[in-house]
């Protein structure tokens, strides 16, 4: 409020002045301390005819004893006749007065007759009421969030402003990239050594840079009187969708720009007027996301006392992948929690939630029911699937409480490849173990992955990786076959990106840190390369007479009324779990639609029906007996 005052005083007493000026008197006393109007010329670095030339036209904005005595404005000519020190190339296209649009030509006949006047953010400055320019709302948005940030990003943060102060003095701002996933935490780092200069921060989203050359030249324009008046620098924000023209249009905005602009994205951006330096980012190693969740859940820690959070804060740090701003944002929600068993819910499934967003646009969740009771495997079998959880859930203490990490960042991932026939358990055995970690379960939509251009299908399988990382989420590759193919000799480009795509998953495979399971009929058509990146290779063998009996009796719910139904009779059916389950439902609508229970009798009118899908007959043998 001091400095308000003083600044309309200032302003009051420039206005003064600047009346005797025309009047031919001699100036008032001159007006003491600094006002918007000495910080705004020193920003800018206006001349004392340009000072007094915006002066002018804020005159007639304030003063209506200005607006009388200049009823048709004030322009170039007058200022140039009345104004002391002036000097024409004020009125430069070039000069700071046009080329950051302080003041605004109406049409005119000449350059010296058109009326001027004050831009209106700039009036608004001068009074002390700064704000973002209308213009560049629903573009630019002031970034006012302070997150906490893990030791890494803090170190990035400090290496940025230390670049930042070493071009100072040079006068030419360095362009920078914050290299890293979309939730690493670039605005939080962005805005950390804007603090550390005393800037501020905007953001501005890549896509919404124009792509036409003048529109784009425009909005630069307004951003850097901006950047000016407000001391703040630029985050733009790239998205891993953004295509080509996109990512040429903001780059090329960015390359032009005079003030501090920092990009953010997963893909190197390409300058080709000026160096870029590249800062990799990323979130904080697992042990330090548990130390950001105890801090910020010290307060429910504290309210829950005697109830210790310590298994579920262990817990989500092992099993999601979360920036601190998304730690902070969730550790909130469990505010109300009334025990620590309430809390510990609310947090696991808020970090589940939290990716399904970016996922759901490339895969397809799958709501998992299926229990231990409705998977008929070996016992060989059924201990490797337990043996892979176990994995899963220990994974954190064994790569950094116990060092394996330490080693070599390479296959630190769970993979498990299940092979076997149609219908004999693979997708069921993934869904039950989903449910057993308390995971989501996605399965991969090849036909969302895979593109026809250079380039694509490795950007997508990037996303589905890194959005399943943060969730934790465990990925399902059906007919793993058709994606994982093995690679080919190169006979044409086509062939080359083929294989440089396989390449590509090969080394994601290793590198995710998820669980992630991958289904075929065809395992000799997988490239080889996967199987010794493979963890877990579990066999799925047609069941015999003996397990089909026990798929048998699992097959009806208890509340479905059956009639005369044998299981041993329906076991000589030679056919898979998936062609038993077909068999059983279809025999249920047939038996609902006569309202009577299910009989031996709606049970061979679907086995005939299934048997011709097979293409294969159904033998005397297979269901002799059954009346």
């Amino acid at each position: 409020d001091a400095w308000a005052a003083a600044n309309q005083a200032a302003l009051a007493a420039e206005l003064a002045r600047l009346r005797a000026v025309l009047d031919g008197a001699p100036p008032p006393a001159p007006a003491r301390g600094p006002s918007a109007l000495d910080l705004l010329s020193e920003k800018f670095g206006l001349s004392a005819f340009e000072r007094d030339i915006l002066l002018l036209c804020a005159g007639v904005e304030f003063s209506s004893e200005f607006a009388r005595r200049l009823r048709d404005g004030p322009s170039f000519g007058l200022a140039l006749s009345l104004l002391p020190e002036s000097h024409w190339s004020a009125l430069a296209p070039t000069g700071p007065l046009r080329f950051f649009r302080l003041i605004e030509m109406r049409p005119g006949d000449s350059l010296v007759a058109a009326p001027i006047r004050i831009d209106e953010r700039v009036l608004h400055y001068l009074a002390g009421a700064p704000h973002l320019d209308e213009r560049l709302h629903g573009v630019v948005r002031p970034c006012a969030e302070k997150p906490p940030l893990s030791s890494g990003q803090a170190a990035v943060a400090r290496q940025l402003a230390a670049l930042w102060a070493g071009a100072e003095t040079q006068g030419v701002w360095p362009l920078t990239q914050l290299m890293g996933p979309e939730d690493a935490g670039a605005a939080g780092i962005a805005a950390a050594a804007c603090a550390e200069r005393g800037l501020n921060l905007c953001l501005l989203r890549a896509a919404d840079v124009p792509g036409a050359s003048g529109d784009r030249n425009a909005l630069l324009r307004l951003w850097e009187r901006e950047a000016i008046l407000g001391d703040a620098a630029l985050l733009i924000l790239f998205d891993e969708a953004d295509g080509p023209e996109i990512q040429r249009a903001a780059a090329a905005f960015a390359e032009r720009s005079r003030s501090i602009v920092v990009l953010a994205g997963r893909d190197a951006v390409r300058c080709r007027e000026r160096p870029l330096t590249r800062l990799d980012i990323g979130k904080p190693p697992r042990g330090e996301q548990a130390g950001f969740w105890r801090r910020s859940l010290a307060p429910l820690a504290e309210r829950l006392a005697g109830e210790s959070l310590d298994g579920a804060i262990d817990a989500l740090a092992n099993q999601f992948d979360l920036a601190p701003a998304g730690i902070e944002a969730i550790a909130a929600l469990a505010e109300s929690a009334g025990t620590a068993g309430e809390a510990a819910e609310i947090l696991w499934q808020a970090c589940r939630a939290g990716a399904r967003p970016r996922l759901d646009d490339l895969a397809q969740r799958i709501e998992t029911q299926a229990d231990w009771d409705d998977l008929v495997l070996p016992p060989a079998q059924k201990n490797c699937l337990r043996e892979v959880i176990g994995h899963v859930r220990q994974r954190a203490k064994v790569y950094e409480a116990w060092g394996f990490a330490d080693k070599s960042a390479r296959g630190l991932g769970v993979s498990a490849l299940f092979s076997g026939p149609s219908g004999t358990g693979k997708t069921l055995a993934a869904e039950i173990m989903a449910r057993e970690l308390r995971l989501d379960l996605y399965r991969i939509d090849l036909s969302q992955v895979v593109s026809k251009y250079i380039g694509e299908t490795e950007k997508n399988l990037r996303r589905v990786f890194d959005a399943a990382e943060t969730a934790g989420a465990v990925l399902l590759f059906d007919e793993a076959d058709a994606l994982f193919g093995k690679r080919s000799e190169v006979k044409d480009s086509h062939d080359r990106y083929a294989n440089m795509e396989v390449s590509y998953l090969l080394q994601r495979m290793e590198s995710y840190s998820g669980l992630a399971i991958l289904t075929t009929n065809l395992q000799q058509a997988l490239d080889p390369a996967f199987k010794r990146r493979i963890r877990f290779i579990v066999q799925f063998p047609f069941p015999e007479e003996a397990e089909r009996a026990e798929i048998w009796r699992r097959a009806f719910p208890p509340q479905t009324p059956l009639e005369g139904v044998d299981t041993a009779r329906l076991a000589r059916l030679n056919v898979a779990g998936g062609n038993i389950r077909n068999i059983a439902m279809g025999a249920a609508f047939l038996a609902a639609d006569e309202a009577t229970p299910v009989r031996m009798t709606h049970l061979l009118r679907t086995a005939r029906s299934e048997y011709a899908k097979l293409e294969r007959p159904l033998t005397e043998h297979e269901i002799r007996g059954w009346g």
